[in-house]
């Protein structure tokens, strides 16, 4: 059977999922990503899916724009390789670092990308959300009900090293909402953020992990545990403003 573009390549290698019970400091998890990447693109490790929590901070991606810093010493502000623009990380919010080899599964990183969205989209429909995608911006949106008007509910963004993936998306839970005014998120002013709990739909992290897990299988094939990369829990004294 011919394969459509944009479609999986098929594949029967397992990935690892593992989830970190404790927040992460985020450098330390960038430095167990960056160590697991390299592992992956040389063979000697298998893919691996990572969620985790962080304490609150800003990272601004490869595009990010000064003037989209509001609040500068709100949180810790760290540069980072993903694509994209500003965004914060902080407790109430899923982060799941996907680290799979694209180059094999897809050839394609529009086509990565796509279906990362629908993964997260087939998971926000089985919690009760409709989410959608926007031609032009990268993430997940949902409207507001009896409005013309529309809010981000999970923000991707991505780097490829030698075709394995780093970093990957953010899914807001509940999180403190009000920690997104010191940035313009994503750089898109005229729109919100918002959460599972902002819209009627509070739920606890293990059944988001749960359905993520469930929707990712639908797509990218079977999951098998693994430990937590790095040291649980880490230490978040080295979280500095850069």
């Amino acid at each position: 059977m011919q394969q459509r573009s944009g479609e999986p390549r098929p594949t029967e290698c397992v990935v690892e999922w593992a989830v970190s019970s404790q927040p992460v400091d985020y450098l330390e998890a960038v430095r167990a990503m960056e160590t697991r990447a390299a592992q992956i693109a040389a063979g000697s490790s298998p893919e691996l899916v990572w969620l985790l929590e962080h304490p609150p901070i800003y990272t601004a991606g490869t595009s990010a724009r000064p003037a989209d810093l509001i609040a500068p010493d709100r949180f810790p502000v760290l540069q980072t390789g993903r694509g994209g623009k500003f965004t914060y990380h902080g407790p109430g919010q899923r982060v799941i670092y996907v680290m799979l080899d694209v180059k094999r599964r897809f050839g394609d990183v529009r086509a990565f990308v796509s279906t990362l969205e629908a993964w997260i989209i087939g998971a926000l429909a089985e919690l009760g959300v409709s989410g959608e995608t926007r031609p032009g911006r990268v993430g997940i949106w949902v409207r507001r009900s009896g409005e013309d008007a529309e809010d981000k509910i999970g923000a991707v963004g991505l780097r490829l090293k030698k075709w394995v993936s780093l970093h990957g998306i953010s899914l807001n839970v509940d999180p403190e909402l009000s920690h997104y005014d010191g940035i313009v998120p994503c750089g898109i002013a005229e729109h919100g953020v918002t959460s599972l709990a902002r819209l009627g739909h509070p739920v606890s992290m293990e059944s988001v992990d749960k359905v993520l897990q469930g929707q990712f299988e639908r797509r990218f094939g079977r999951t098998r545990p693994a430990p937590t990369p790095g040291a649980e829990p880490q230490s978040t004294e080295h979280q500095g403003q850069k």
